[in-house]
C-alpha cells in the first residue's frame, strides 16, 4: 500500500495500522486480537482470496489443498462474530470473483473462501467497473456500479452508480451532476449541462471540472438536491418546490 496515494484518496493514515502477515491463520489471529482489544473501529481484510493457509505455503507446488481456505474462513468467522458484536467493531472483507467450470444454468461467478462468509456477512456488496471515464483520450477514472446483494440492516438489492477519479476517489461533483439531472435541478441537453440558465460545460468531465473550480455553485446544487430529498433540512423547507428554495448568488460559467 502506498501511504501517500491512500492519503490523497481521503484515508486518515495517522489513524491507520497496516499489517502484512505471512499466512491466512496469522492474518485472522491478528484481526481477532485487535477486535478483542476494543481499540479498533474498522478492520479491512484485503483480500479473502489472498488468505493462504499455512499448510499451502509450507507445502510443495502442485500439492492439492482442497477446501483448506474454506475451512479456515468457517472456523475464523465462528470465532470472530461474537467479538465483533461485543466490541461494536466493523470488519470488511474484500473478495475476488472466480468462475465455476461447467455451469450451464445461472451465473458461473463465485467468490473465494467458501460459503461461510456469505452466511455470516450482514451486508454484501457487488462492486463492478462499468465504464472508463476519459478526458479526451486520457483515462481519468471509472464509472462504478454497486449492488447490495445481501442486507440484514435494510432492504437488499438496491443499486447505485458513481464516478471514481484516479488520485481523488469518489467524485462528489460527478454525483452532484448525476443527482442534479435525475431531480431536474441540472438540465442536460445533448452533451451540455446547464444550471439555472448558465452552461456548466460540454460533457460531464468539463462540467465536473467547472464545479471543482466553482465550489459555491456546487454547494448550491447540493443544497437543492438535499432539499428535494428532504435530507438535513426542516420539513417545512423540504416541502417547498425547488424553485422557491433560496439560492446562492450566481457566478457566470464558461463552457469549455
Amino acid at each position: 500500500m502506498d501511504p501517500e496515494y491512500a492519503k490523497a484518496l481521503g484515508v486518515d493514515i495517522d489513524a491507520l495500522l497496516v499489517s502484512q502477515p505471512d499466512t491466512g491463520e496469522q492474518a485472522l489471529e491478528i484481526a481477532d486480537m485487535l477486535i478483542r482489544s476494543g481499540s479498533i473501529d474498522v478492520i479491512i481484510v484485503d483480500s479473502v482470496a489472498a488468505l493462504v493457509p499455512r499448510a499451502e505455503i509450507e507445502g510443495e507446488m502442485g500439492d492439492s489443498h482442497m477446501g483448506l481456505q474454506a475451512r479456515l474462513m468457517s472456523q475464523a468467522l465462528r470465532k470472530l462474530t461474537g467479538a465483533l458484536s461485543n466490541t461494536n467493531t466493523t470488519m470488511i472483507f474484500i473478495n475476488q470473483l472466480r468462475e465455476k467450470i461447467g455451469v450451464f444454468f445461472g451465473s458461473p461467478e463465485t467468490t473465494a473462501g467458501g460459503k461461510a462468509l456469505k452466511f455470516y456477512a450482514s451486508v454484501r456488496l457487488d462492486i463492478r467497473r462499468i465504464e472508463t471515464l476519459k478526458d479526451g483520450t486520457e483515462a481519468v477514472g471509472n464509472r462504478t456500479r454497486v449492488k447490495v446483494v445481501k442486507n440484514k440492516m435494510a432492504s437488499p438489492f438496491k443499486q447505485a452508480e458513481f464516478d471514481i477519479i484516479y488520485g481523488v476517489g469518489i467524485s462528489r461533483e460527478g454525483s452532484l451532476l448525476d443527482f442534479g439531472v435525475e431531480h431536474e435541478i441540472v438540465k442536460k441537453s445533448g452533451a451540455w449541462y446547464t444550471y439555472e440558465g448558465d452552461q456548466l460545460g460540454q460533457g460531464k468531465e468539463n462540467s465536473r471540472n467547472f464545479l471543482l473550480e466553482n465550489p459555491e455553485v456546487a454547494n448550491d446544487i447540493e443544497k437543492k438536491i438535499k432539499t428535494k430529498l428532504g435530507v438535513g433540512v426542516p420539513r417545512a423547507v423540504a416541502d417547498l418546490p425547488v424553485e422557491e428554495v433560496p439560492a446562492a448568488p450566481k457566478k457566470a460559467a464558461s463552457a469549455s
